[in-house]
């Protein structure tokens, strides 16, 4: 054991204290890491859109390429690692999702370039010329789990938009995020555009995390996609702006006037379709009127999909359920609980009122919608559910950048300030003003 030196500590911004040599190992490559994308970011900043799109369509060429690689490489991760089949889900990589992954890369190379946008300008009455230009962010952090997608997704963004990114996955995918960032600094360096650009951290060791967050030297935004927990810690203890999203507790109300028929489609895809996505169904909200009719027939659907249900005391009284392996009376932490997986929390409720103060309660503010042939209460729902997506006769299964035309997302941000909902390209910059006169003088 011996001192971490001062310079290093102060850099990672902690108290000075005893480390290990591994422990100073890590910071000293983390460390490394965040200044070479902080001296990268300023060329990324004047690479061309033609650049920036060849590197990415030379991405998805290589995601193909590596097919097999990469494949091998996720192997090793799903057989190595100790997770719930939800998860599991989550990481496993097959044919068809990399082929998928490669097409989000040539979608993101399709856009429109937002960098360089002048999207307002002012005249004032002295003469002066105001206008706003869209720029790079420039570092961005990001700590992700069991998503090998997010990946190429992030790596896609930033670099469309001219910005830099290290990447801190979870030690469940750290093969699969090794050989897809070998496909993706191959890609840069084709482009010629340099590998410091799009960088992995490459050690799982959860002491960095923290080390990670406070580098405001040298990073600029940090993006945690993971747990409750995972978000708490970060907004706690970063010293870097962070956006925290892409945790559901998503609802649907099913009002007295919805179509029935067409309901239960939207409802199975919503919570059958991908249940391991942050998107996908959690709380099913049903009126009165129609809850004796319509719950029968919905949940023997959904039974037949090995879904799992936990009612309220109104939906128990209306089914009756005699297979207790399958219904189970839903507790208070039950509503509070994002399942990712195949349970169903029901309730019957009494009035539209009383499912949007349900959904104000214990919505975290991801996606919620109703199934409703009143535009008055369509109008009602969209206007007192505050959530970074609120639909309408749709699943909530498409709250995803890819699906809303952004290409691909680099979270889902469920605050308010900068970006909400899906981030995309124009997410992922800020602006500057330019300021044009004719060697003008204030008074």
């Amino acid at each position: 054991m011996f001192w971490l030196s001062y310079s290093l500590a102060k850099k990672l911004a902690r108290p000075l204290k005893l480390f290990s040599i591994a422990d100073m190992k890590i910071a000293k490559n983390l460390l490394e890491l965040a200044e070479n994308a902080h001296k990268t970011a300023p060329l990324l900043r004047t690479v061309s859109t033609d650049q920036k799109n060849q590197a990415l369509l030379k991405l998805a060429d290589a995601l193909e390429k590596d097919q097999a690689a990469i494949l091998k490489a996720n192997a090793i991760d799903l057989a190595t690692s100790d997770l719930s089949d939800a998860l599991k889900d989550r990481l496993s990589l097959s044919h068809n999702r990399l082929q998928a992954i490669a097409d989000d890369v040539r979608s993101v190379a399709s856009l429109p370039d937002p960098v360089g946008e002048i999207f307002e300008t002012t005249r004032l009455p002295n003469g002066l010329l105001l206008q706003k230009k869209r720029v790079p962010l420039g570092v961005i952090g990001v700590i992700y789990e069991a998503r090998p997608n997010v990946t190429v997704d992030i790596a896609s963004l930033c670099l469309k938009t001219g910005n830099c990114a290290i990447l801190r996955g979870g030690k469940e995918t750290l093969n699969t995020n090794k050989a897809l960032m070998k496909s993706i600094q191959k890609a840069l360096a084709y482009s010629g555009i340099p590998k410091e650009a799009i960088q992995l951290i490459k050690s799982a060791q959860r002491s960095q995390v923290k080390q990670f967050i406070k580098l405001d030297q040298y990073i600029d935004m940090i993006i945690p996609r993971g747990g409750e927990g995972l978000h708490r810690f970060c907004r706690e203890e970063s010293t870097i702006p962070v956006i925290t999203g892409g945790m559901g507790i998503c609802h649907l109300f099913v009002d007295e006037s919805a179509n029935l028929h067409k309901a239960i489609d939207v409802i199975v895809n919503a919570k059958t379709q991908r249940p391991s996505a942050c998107n996908a169904l959690d709380t099913l909200l049903v009126h009165q009127a129609v809850a004796a009719s319509f719950l029968p027939s919905i949940t023997k659907i959904l039974e037949s999909k090995g879904v799992h249900f936990y009612l309220d005391q109104k939906a128990w009284d209306i089914l009756k359920p005699e297979n207790l392996s399958l219904f189970r009376h839903a507790k208070e932490q039950d509503w509070q609980t994002e399942w990712i997986s195949l349970i169903l929390g029901i309730k019957v409720v009494e009035s539209i009122e009383e499912a949007m103060a349900h959904i104000e309660k214990y919505s975290r503010g991801h996606s919620d919608g109703i199934l409703t042939e009143k535009q008055a209460h369509a109008q009602m729902f969209v206007e007192m559910v505050d959530s970074a997506a609120v639909y309408i006769n749709a699943s909530t299964r498409f709250t995803d950048g890819g699906q809303f035309g952004l290409g691909a997302e680099v979270a889902v941000s469920t605050q308010k300030l900068h970006a909400r909902g899906p981030m995309g390209l124009k997410e992922l910059t800020t602006y500057k003003w330019i300021v044009q006169g004719n060697y003008h003088s204030r008074d």
